[in-house]
């Protein structure tokens, strides 16, 4: 595993390690139940335990990190509970940002949907995860954008790193890509008709897959 601390000259080191370890983790570089030593982690990320100290406890207030007596801090495991009421918020945004765009879309809107969903299907082609799970979130993204509704944008971008974790298990699921293409391929089409009803309804079905695909693999996985 490779840690890269990103040193920001505006913000202290705790934060710095904190940013880091914590994009570690959404990204999978840390699988839930591993535990986080911080002589460890210091002498990977050169700094002293200190502010590897407070980044854990930042870590635990967001629920990324449990602390486990006599043992220490663990990556939280990705719970049932927690997964329905992330992709539940997230239905909802992409159900009425899916809506909004098929109203408001506009000619570079469409443009960049359009790449994007190529590109999508070119990340897929090349089973790199990392390179699905970009893929995906700038599919969606193009979609927050064309809703043309700032609050909403914002709203979905805080949700992002949420449920990066979720995004980043059903993408490791290859049985499923086929039918991920398919969806997104719906989902551009009702946009391109403008069928807001349509593409609210496929959209529903795209994220209640991917709940249950996720929900079957952390099962499999206790």
């Amino acid at each position: 595993m490779k840690l890269n601390l990103q040193i920001d000259e505006y913000l202290p080191l705790r934060d710095v390690v904190f940013n880091t370890l914590r994009q570690a983790i959404i990204e999978g570089e840390f699988q839930p139940g591993e535990r986080l030593m911080e002589v460890t982690l210091a002498n990977k990320l050169g700094v002293s335990r200190t502010p590897v100290r407070e980044a854990i406890r930042m870590l635990e207030l967001e629920g990324l990190v449990v602390m486990i007596p006599r043992k220490g801090a663990e990556v939280a495991n990705i719970t049932v509970s927690d997964l329905k009421d992330a992709l539940e918020v997230r239905m909802a945004i992409e159900a009425l940002s899916v809506k909004l765009a098929c109203e408001r879309i506009d000619d570079e809107g469409i443009l960049e949907l359009k790449r994007n969903n190529i590109a999508f299907k070119e990340a897929i082609n090349s089973k790199l995860v990392p390179a699905i799970v970009k893929g995906d979130e700038a599919f969606h993204n193009t979609i927050y954008k064309a809703s043309k509704n700032r609050k909403l944008i914002n709203i979905a971008q805080n949700l992002r790193e949420q449920v990066y974790r979720y995004r980043v298990e059903y993408v490791k699921d290859f049985s499923y890509h086929d039918k991920l293409i398919k969806e997104h391929d719906l989902i551009t089409l009702a946009i391109l008709q403008r069928d807001s009803n349509a593409a609210e309804k496929i959209m529903k079905e795209h994220i209640f897959n991917q709940e249950q695909i996720v929900i079957r693999n952390v099962t499999n996985a206790i």
